[in-house]
């Protein structure tokens, strides 16, 4: 089992920069939330294969089942959490 604290890691190995939340209830099911500057002119296809390049070998060997992605360019991060207030 891979922890969450472990996905962030392999995410920020990939994007230094990144602002990364994970959160599982089971281990192999994952959601993350990715801010990173690095996504500045990207579409979102383009934002999420970045994320999914970090942890690509632990979703071929199964240890990662499933992970649903959120990315954000830190301008677009104000925005949402700005709504939220």
């Amino acid at each position: 089992m891979i922890s969450p604290s472990q996905v962030e890691a392999m995410i920020q190995a990939q994007l230094p920069d990144a602002q990364v939340q994970v959160m599982t209830n089971d281990g192999e099911h994952y959601e993350v939330v990715v801010v990173s500057a690095t996504f500045e002119g990207k579409r979102l296809v383009q934002q999420h294969q970045l994320v999914y390049k970090a942890i690509q070998q632990e979703m071929l060997t199964g240890a990662i089942h499933a992970m649903a992605v959120k990315t954000y360019t830190p301008a677009a991060w104000q925005e949402v959490i700005g709504q939220a207030v």
